[in-house]
């Protein structure tokens, strides 16, 4: 037990040292401290994982480590203790392995930052909240480490705070997970009046007397009241899985919540490896798959989490098709990624939407990692507009992000071993998308197939833009251009190995033939859900699908970025309203910004003006104020020295006096 302990407290304790003694002991120690703290963290998570997911079954079983007695009022008892089970397993290795190589590549990508220590800190103190998330035994618990996610990442996003856009990135990313996360806190307090407890095997267990909501019978004893509404069993747990899922909307940036997601590309390259390609945005995705014995009973939410994810899938790749900055391209990669995570948990395949947020921080954090690398070489610039062949100045950045845009775009022999991470993953969640046959599943399937020909292209229209072709940078940018240094190839290298290979080694484990062994209890299907089996009997279009999507799509990009790059000009040029559509995200934030941030902002400036300064200050604090002062002032003027002024307010004062009794004594 003290193994998980020091998994999760390591952590904190280098956000500590760094944090509060980083004045004292350097930037250097900060920085050694707190990786050396990481690196044994990521190997004790490794070691957790095949302990947990590989071990006997006995081993396999949920464990609970007990750490604190924490909240005891009324009915509420909830104790932090650590839930420890194969889902948790393999969110330790994700979280853990992508921080330590994170916190290695900022050692070079950041010597030059006197904030180093604030820095690692940060950094720190995000994998530990990061940890509480997803070690909960509890929701009170997850909401704690999701909040705490929430913070360090606003702190993340906001380090170079003297950045006016950096700040303001910070802030509308805090603001628009504040909107998810109250409704998961509604979605948790529903929880309390159903199950009468926030404990997770407390909630599963008792979730099995729930009918699913078109099960409900209409006589059925109301169960609760929300917003008006009377819910029954069925769709009081519909309502709940609803609210739960708001929460995982913002927090994994999905469509209508995304807006924060590009943005945040602001903060320093390392964050956003660390925040937006294998951590906080897939918390709403381990939301979900955590609580599937409540989703399963909810075919109603579950549709509405599919047609959810299949619209973000395919709106973040539109956008990510004329974008020009290189992390914004990787930014709606991701979103779009998420986007088929959530189809699949969807369409009940949790175990391919675990294993495809397995692969998918392999790769979408040496992309990021290998962006960092590009804008270190070519003096901070990130329009891809202006880079250009950089493959020979700094090869190994282009063979990492070669690798890394081969397992994104799921390069692979189709029915053979043969294949990189994304190649399996992704290809069983297009496949599962397919085999729900339903409305909603047939949609999902064909948005997922466009949004596959669309990462393809813009992939390799990164790769071609980046590397290949001429220089188009200044003179001097392309003197100076050189590769960077070893303490950030290291972490390029080892995501490079997890990107060609883990698809291959786990796949059969995550969804495949073992997948009973491999995730015991943390993950619940129902009597009903037959996709593990059923995804391996589409037709074979179907399994060609994906391939042929991702092979179009590189066509096109050679074609435009090699063979005629006038042609995207032409383009741009024949089909202005869509491409300042596409250029401008959808005119979201615009949009937005017209519907809650000036009205907001209007309201605020009236409530401040009109109300506070107008009448508030006026009549109450001010006001009493300069009542007072002009009473006194003309006080003062009686004050003359001359004996009849003195006489005649005496005789005021008596003839005040002699009325107020006369009144007096007659009323």
């Amino acid at each position: 037990m003290l193994i998980y302990k020091a998994i999760v407290f390591l952590p904190l304790i280098g956000a500590m040292i760094a944090g509060l003694l980083g004045r004292q002991i350097g930037s250097k120690a900060s920085e050694y401290i707190t990786t050396g703290l990481m690196v044994l963290v990521a190997l004790l998570s490794w070691y957790a994982f095949f302990s947990v997911g590989f071990g006997s079954h006995e081993d396999g079983e949920v464990l609970r480590v007990p750490v604190l007695q924490w909240i005891q009022v009324g009915g509420i008892d909830v104790q932090w203790s650590l839930r420890i089970d194969t889902l948790t397993a393999v969110m330790l290795v994700v979280v853990n392995t992508v921080s330590t190589l994170v916190h290695l590549y900022s050692i070079g990508y950041m010597h030059h930052d006197p904030h180093r220590p604030r820095f690692f800190a940060y950094l720190s103190m995000f994998t530990f909240a990061m940890l509480m998330l997803v070690t909960a035994d509890n929701l009170l618990q997850m909401f704690f480490g999701w909040e705490g996610v929430g913070l360090a990442s606003y702190l993340l996003i906001g380090f170079w705070f003297k950045k006016p856009s950096a700040t303001a990135a910070a802030m509308k990313a805090f603001v628009v997970n504040r909107v998810g996360d109250f409704g998961f806190l509604l979605g948790i307090a529903g929880i309390f009046v159903l199950f009468g407890s926030l404990n997770f095997q407390t909630i599963f267990a008792a979730a099995k007397d729930f009918l699913p909501a078109e099960g409900a019978e209409g006589g059925e004893a109301v169960l609760v009241s929300f917003f008006g509404m009377n819910l029954d069993k069925g769709h009081a747990i519909t309502v709940v899985c609803l609210l739960l899922f708001m929460g995982a909307m913002g927090k994994s940036a999905q469509f209508l919540l995304h807006t924060w997601l590009p943005d945040a590309m602001e903060g320093p390259t390392p964050v956003s490896a660390l925040i937006h390609a294998a951590t906080m945005v897939t918390a709403g995705v381990f939301l979900v798959a955590r609580m599937s014995p409540l989703f399963e009973l909810s075919p109603d939410a579950l549709t509405f989490v599919t047609l959810i994810g299949a619209i973000t899938a395919f709106f973040a790749a539109t956008v990510g098709l004329v974008q020009n900055d290189i992390k914004r391209v990787i930014a709606y990669s991701t979103c779009s990624q998420l986007g088929y995570m959530f189809v699949a948990l969807g369409v009940g395949a949790y175990g391919a939407a675990i294993f495809h947020l397995f692969t998918h921080a392999f790769f979408k954090a040496l992309l990021f990692l290998g962006a960092g690398s590009v804008i270190h070489a070519v003096d901070g610039e990130q329009d891809m507009r202006y880079m250009g062949g950089l493959r020979k100045h700094i090869p190994v950045t282009f063979w990492a992000m070669t690798i890394g845009t081969l397992a994104l775009t799921g390069v692979g022999i189709p029915f053979t071993i043969f294949g990189t991470a994304g190649f399996y993953s992704k290809d069983a969640i297009i496949e599962s998308a397919f085999a729900s046959h339903s409305a909603v599943g047939g949609l999902a399937f064909w948005l997922l197939v466009i949004a596959a020909l669309f990462t393809s292209f813009y992939s390799w229209r990164l790769a071609f833009l980046t590397f290949f072709g001429k220089p188009r940078a200044s003179a001097d940018v392309m003197h100076h251009v050189h590769e960077s240094p070893q303490v950030m190839l290291i972490p390029l290298y080892v995501l490079s190995v997890g990107a060609l290979f883990a698809g291959w080694i786990f796949h059969g484990y995550f969804f495949g033939e073992g997948y009973e062994g491999f995730w015991r209890e943390a993950l619940f299907t129902g009597p009903e859900n037959e996709i593990l089996e059923a995804h391996h009997h589409v037709p074979v279009w179907v399994a060609l699908s994906p391939f042929l999507a991702m092979l179009i799509g590189f066509l096109l990009a050679w074609y435009m970025y090699i063979r005629s790059p006038e042609t995207p000009r032409k383009l741009a040029n024949q089909h202005r309203v869509l491409y300042q559509f596409l250029l401008n995200k959808w005119y979201f934030d615009e949009i937005y910004d017209f519907l809650f941030v000036r009205p907001s902002l209007a309201l605020g400036r009236f409530l401040w003006k009109k109300v506070d300064v107008a009448v508030i200050d006026r009549y109450g604090p001010d006001g009493v104020a300069a009542a007072v002062v002009a009473t006194t002032r003309r006080a003062t003027r009686i004050q003359t020295g001359y004996l009849y002024h003195y006489a005649f307010v005496m005789l005021i004062g008596i003839a005040a006096l002699i009325t107020w009794m006369m009144l007096g004594s007659s009323i």
